[in-house]
C-alpha cells in the first residue's frame, strides 16, 4: 500500500538520521509497541472515555503505529495481505450466526 510505504520510508529516514537502527531489532520493537499501547491505556485509566485527552491519544496512536510499521518492515510483511488473511481467519472463527452481539471467545461459541 503506497501510503504505508511512504510512512515507512519517512520512519526509516528519521531512524537513520539518528542512528537508531541499532536499537530497533524485532524484539525491542515489539516491546516498544507494547509499552506504547500501555501508555495509550494509561490515558483512559480512572476516566470516562470522553474525559481522555484526544491530543495525547493521537500521539500515542502514532507511536504505536510507528513501532508497528517498523516491525512490519523488519519482517518484510505486506500489511494489506496479512490483514486480509486475519480477517478471513476471524470470519471462520466467529461466524455471524454464532458471534453476532456476543463477546464470547471463539472456543466457547
Amino acid at each position: 500500500m503506497k501510503d504505508w510505504d511512504n510512512i515507512i520510508t519517512q520512519l526509516l529516514e528519521f531512524r537513520k538520521d539518528r542512528d537508531w537502527e541499532q536499537f530497533h531489532n524485532p524484539k525491542d520493537l515489539a516491546l516498544a509497541l507494547s509499552i506504547e499501547a500501555s501508555e495509550l491505556n494509561e490515558l483512559f485509566l480512572w476516566k470516562s472515555p470522553e474525559a481522555a485527552d484526544k491530543e495525547k491519544i493521537k500521539h500515542e496512536i502514532a507511536d504505536i503505529f510507528s513501532f508497528l510499521l517498523l516491525l512490519v518492515h523488519e519482517y518484510k510483511l505486506d500489511i494489506s495481505a496479512i490483514m486480509a488473511e486475519k480477517i478471513h481467519i476471524n470470519n471462520e472463527k466467529y461466524p455471524v450466526a454464532k458471534a453476532k452481539g456476543n463477546a464470547t471467545k471463539y472456543t466457547e461459541l
